[in-house]
């Protein structure tokens, strides 16, 4: 059964007036809503003015001579100003507020042709936020005005994605940015693109806090940065992007970096700074390595984020700064929290949008789009093309994809390896000699820096777990025990440790949490993660 129509919508006093037989000859729009054959309006909730209560009179006898099925209530607005909007807002806020709503009952049209602008403009808002329940009715003209012509009336509904072809644009324009924030590679790993996916969403939605985790060249940078770009694209931010790796701050310069500091405040301040927090307002503000912060640099910083205002160093007065805060780090903050490194009401506050980024050698199947980007880079930089030829480049992602290619530099080690290919590249064509080169370079590389160099260094287990406990362990625990703490002793986190030891199973996981996985290993043989340190 169809739901009765109420019409909400305001007196249209230069349209809707009229005097003698004459006004059925022109069209009224709130009459002609109870002309139209094809639909019944139950009632009218018809909003005027006190100084026009003749008119709304008239038009409510009108109406239940056209249609007398149609109810019509007059409802007075007390406006000193019907062009003041923050006046008319309150008073149809508060009126909506209190009629008795019932949608399971009845559907509701909000009239927007009568009625000043800004009563139109309220009319939407309160109708977009719900607070008036149901869709908007556009009124117009017949083409030929004729007596009891009713003229055309469509309702529009503000849910957009009941409308294919907005619906369509909106998926276009995320696409679109999805695009933006991988610089236009073609990634294939899935859960890589799934992540990206969602923060593409949070980006453009909110301006909460945003945590990026993970190793040292996975991105986390530029990734904050095209966030900015994104949103600075939407004419949502209108300040900088200001970035700072906070491993480079240390002592009193710490806090006047990032909070500023007044003249004379200590030995050398000769003149006022502004610092960072307050240079990124309405802009990001980038925090690198945020674990690396000193308590008191932590404890100031939640300050900021919660109330937006703060003390330079040295100041009896607070400034205000309004930023975006995304945070990156290579550490387990959690471990940080729980040894009492980083501060915990801080890591909650920041911890609402967190994101894990994978390794390069995590995303194996992103090597080759990232390849092809950095020649494509290459070439635009040095107006050289330069590629491989078929052989050289089987090569070279046959290394590269391998277990073998750790990349512990992650994409820093990858673009390195293709500017040095290209560089040397005769006749812009790489062949497979010079891949053969590289791949040895890098080995060399990682056999310095990488996991492998951990192999060499000896493990003390007896300090460990004692004499008596090595002792009842088989060849096969003992030795491979001592693996895994080779790689946990040159990780930087027990995060870290994890994706390396973890680097294959892990793709095969809905749900990755190497820490864990690691963590609780290590308490099979009753050893704690900061002990770890002392071995």
């Amino acid at each position: 059964m169809k739901k009765p129509i109420v019409v909400i919508g305001f007196l249209g006093t230069q349209l809707d007036a009229g005097q003698g037989a004459g006004r059925w000859n022109k069209w009224r729009p709130t009459v002609s809503l109870a002309q139209h054959e094809d639909m019944v309006v139950s009632r009218m909730e018809l909003l005027y003015t006190l100084r026009h209560k003749a008119l709304a009179e008239v038009v409510k006898a009108d109406i239940a001579t056209v249609s007398p099925e149609t109810t019509v209530n007059l409802v007075s607005l007390d406006l000193e100003d019907p062009w003041d909007f923050g006046e008319v807002y309150t008073r149809l806020y508060d009126w909506a507020r209190a009629y008795p709503f019932d949608t399971e009952r009845e559907q509701y049209w909000t009239h927007i042709t009568t009625g000043t602008h800004v009563a139109q403009i309220c009319m939407f808002l309160l109708s977009e936020s719900r607070v008036v329940p149901g869709v908007l009715a556009q009124t117009s003209p017949p083409k030929k005005q004729r007596e009891g012509e009713a003229g055309k009336c469509t309702l529009i509904d503000l849910d957009l994605s009941r409308y294919d072809v907005i619906a369509r644009r909106f998926d276009a324009e995320q696409r679109d940015a999805v695009a933006f924030l991988k610089s236009g590679i073609a990634t294939r790993n899935a859960r890589f693109n799934a992540l990206i996916e969602e923060i593409e969403r949070v980006a453009v939605r909110s301006r909460a806090p945003i945590l990026l985790v993970g190793p040292t060249g996975a991105g986390k940078s530029f990734l904050a940065r095209r966030m900015f770009e994104l949103k600075q694209a939407r004419h949502q931010m209108t300040g900088p992007f200001v970035e700072v790796n906070c491993a480079t701050l240390r002592g009193d310069g710490a806090a006047s970096t990032l909070f500023g500091h007044k003249k004379g405040s200590f030995t050398g301040a000769a003149s006022d700074r502004p610092g960072l927090l307050r240079t990124a307002n309405q802009g990001a503000l980038f925090l690198d390595e945020i674990g690396e912060l000193g308590p008191d640099e932590q404890a100031m910083l939640l300050k900021a984020i919660e109330e937006k205002r703060f003390f330079p160093v040295g100041a009896d007065k607070e400034v205000e700064s309004d930023f975006q805060l995304i945070a990156g780090t290579n550490r387990d903050l959690r471990s940080d929290v729980a040894e009492g490194r980083f501060r915990e009401d801080l890591f909650a506050r920041i911890n609402l949008w967190t994101y894990d980024l994978p390794g390069l050698a995590q995303r194996p199947e992103d090597i080759e789009p990232n390849v092809d980007h950095l020649l494509a880079i290459h070439a635009a930089e040095n107006h050289r093309v330069v590629r491989f030829n078929a052989e050289a480049r089987a090569a070279y992602l046959r290394f590269a994809q391998s277990g073998e290619a750790i990349w512990s530099g992650n994409f820093r080690d990858l673009s390195a390896s293709v500017t040095r290919l290209a560089t040397l590249a005769d006749g812009g064509r790489i062949p497979v000699a010079l891949v053969e080169a590289e791949i040895a370079r890098l080995r060399w590389l990682w056999k310095r820096g990488g996991p492998a160099a951990a192999v060499s260094g000896d493990v003390d287990l007896n300090a460990l777990l004692g004499e008596e406990r090595v002792a009842s362990l088989d060849l096969f625990d003992r030795l491979q025990l001592e693996a895994v703490l080779r790689v946990c002793r040159q990780a930087r986190s027990l995060s870290d440790a994890g994706r390396q030891l973890f680097q294959a199973s892990r793709e095969q996981r809905s749900v990755v949490n190497d820490a864990d996985r690691l963590r609780k290993y290590l308490a099979k043989h009753g050893i704690e993660w900061g002990r770890l340190a002392e071995a």
